[in-house]
């Protein structure tokens, strides 16, 4: 069980830390050692192309897989092979914006803002309804408008607006970010994106975001992470991202065709085979 003590771990406690975590799938070694840290009210963003492993390194926190080796914790407590109640407990400090929204399409939408206080916190629906309401109004959408329509009546920016309500409404104290603005147009992900930084400073919760859109990535983080080939191959300040001194970060953030990460890839060999 999950001591509630707020004095139970120091205020220098990492909120996240993972230690040499690995995870493969058969001979698919995906995390090779994944060593990283969230500082309690920062934002972390982890960048990386597809198939790095940022899916699996957030997966593996949230207890959806288990790590193969390594330990993970969460504000100073292993949360690694957790289970039962205690990893109920645990789910409960968390919040979550998924990457396609994954909205309930038979709920309302204040339904499905207040799903983790009416079926997690076991709050009653009118009670839970009411902080609905102040959290649709919270991300821009007018709850008198939209709090009875259900998700299919939404555009996809109204979509990941209730979907951003739904993981701030039990004020969790480590929210998680899953490719926020794919899907979005240009000035609709930089409005998500504001609304994601006053919503984490709002709460003064700890944010865990993975995208590859680094118009986000500079706008949401506090620091940033890059992971490569199943590794966290460079982490700073997002003030000291332009200047790295990694060609692999240097080459991703610019999005360049040629540097080192072409140079291994295996879009790189395909290429070469079929000139």
């Amino acid at each position: 069980m999950i001591n509630d003590n707020k004095e139970a771990a120091s205020a220098d406690t990492p909120m996240i830390r993972m230690s040499n975590v690995k995870k493969s799938f058969g001979d698919k070694h995906v995390l090779r050692g994944v060593n990283l840290e969230v500082k309690k009210g920062e934002s972390l963003v982890v960048i990386g192309g597809s198939g790095t492993g940022k899916s699996v390194l957030l997966k593996n926190i949230l207890g959806i897989l288990e790590p193969d080796e390594g330990t993970i914790e969460v504000d100073g407590h292993v949360t690694t092979h957790m289970r039962g109640r205690a990893r109920v407990e645990l789910m409960h400090k968390f919040g979550m914006l998924f990457q396609g929204g994954a909205l309930f399409d038979s709920l309302p939408v204040w339904e499905n803002v207040a799903f983790g206080l009416i079926h997690g916190e076991k709050m009653s629906k009118a009670q839970a309804r009411e902080i609905a309401v102040e959290k649709i109004n919270a991300v821009g959408l007018s709850a008198r408008i939209v709090a009875d329509l259900y998700p299919a009546e939404l555009s996809g920016g109204m979509q990941k607006r209730v979907g951003l309500a739904r993981a701030i409404a039990t004020s969790p104290e480590v929210i998680f970010f899953d490719e926020p603005t794919t899907g979005l147009d240009p000035i609709m992900a930089d409005v998500i994106n504001d609304l994601i930084v006053e919503s984490v400073k709002g709460l003064g919760a700890t944010a865990l975001s993975i995208t590859h859109d680094m118009a986000s990535a500079r706008k949401i983080a506090d620091k940033i992470a890059m992971i490569y080939e199943g590794e966290i191959i460079w982490c700073g300040d997002i003030k000291d991202l332009d200047n790295s001194g990694n060609a692999y970060v240097d080459q991703f953030i610019h999005g360049r065709a040629d540097g080192p990460i072409s140079k291994h890839s295996d879009f790189s060999k395909s290429a070469k085979n079929t000139a």
